[in-house]
C-alpha cells in the first residue's frame, strides 16, 4: 500500500492506521502545490490528500480509506467489536468528524471559498471557531468516562487527534476541554503515532493543548 499525503493534512489520520495495522506501507511526501501536478492529477483529479493505492486499486476520501483499511485488516480490530452494531458506532463518528467538524474549519483554511472580501476574513475565522468548540464540546462529553470515541480503539480516532491538532494551530484552548486534553495526550504517547508524526514533521513536534495562539 502507498500513501500520497503532505504535512498538516487529514491524510495523517490514515498513516497513523497504517503505522498501528502494523504491515508494511509506503509513503508520498507531498507539498501542496503537487496536488496541481498533472502526475497527482491523473490518480486524484479533485487535486487533494489522502489518496491511498492498494494495489490496482486507488481510493481517494478519508471515510473511505480509514473505512477500508480497518475492513482489510480485521485483525486489527479497529472496525468496532466485530457486531454490526459495533461497526455502526464507529461509522457514526468517523461520519461526523467527517461531514459536520472537518468542514467547520474550512472557513479558516479557505475564506476566500465562502466570502470574496478578505477584510472580513477575520470575522468569518472568529465564527468557525465558535462552530468548532460547539463540536469540541460534544466531543468532550462523549469521552466523559471513556478512553475512545467509540466502544474500543477504532479508525475514528485518529481522525479525531488530526482535528485535534488543527483547533490548536487555530488557538482553540484544548485544555480547556479535560476529555479531549486526555485523550489527544493518550493518542501523542502511542509509538505508532509518534513514528507517524516524525514521518510527516521531521522530529516530534508536541502540540501544547493549554496556550491560546
Amino acid at each position: 500500500m502507498k500513501l500520497y499525503y503532505f504535512p498538516g493534512s487529514c491524510a495523517l489520520a490514515d498513516h497513523i492506521v497504517l503505522e498501528w495495522i502494523g504491515e508494511p506501507y509506503e509513503t508520498v511526501k507531498l507539498r501542496a502545490s503537487d496536488l496541481r501536478s498533472s502526475e497527482f492529477l491523473a490518480l486524484n483529479p479533485a487535486g487533494a490528500v489522502p489518496l491511498l493505492v492498494d494495489g490496482e486499486f486507488t481510493l481517494t476520501q478519508n471515510v473511505a480509506i480509514l473505512s477500508h483499511l480497518a475492513a482489510r485488516h480485521p485483525w486489527a480490530q479497529l472496525f468496532g467489536n466485530g457486531t454490526l452494531r459495533g461497526r455502526a458506532e464507529v461509522l457514526r463518528w468517523l461520519a461526523f468528524l467527517n461531514s459536520d467538524v472537518h468542514p467547520a474549519f474550512k472557513p479558516i483554511f479557505v475564506p476566500a471559498r465562502f466570502l470574496p472580501d478578505k477584510a472580513i476574513a477575520g470575522a468569518l475565522a472568529e465564527h468557525a471557531i465558535g462552530n468548532i468548540l460547539r463540536y469540541f464540546e460534544l466531543l468532550e462529553r462523549q469521552l466523559e468516562g471513556r478512553s475512545w470515541l467509540a466502544d474500543e480503539q477504532s479508525v475514528a480516532d485518529p481522525y479525531l487527534f488530526v482535528l485535534l491538532r488543527w483547533g490548536v494551530r487555530f488557538g482553540i484552548r484544548i485544555g480547556e476541554f479535560a476529555n479531549l486534553e486526555k485523550f489527544a495526550l493518550r493518542m501523542e504517547s502511542d509509538p505508532a503515532v509518534h513514528s507517524a508524526l516524525i514521518a510527516e514533521e521531521g522530529e516530534l513536534i508536541r502540540s501544547d493543548y493549554q496556550a491560546r495562539a
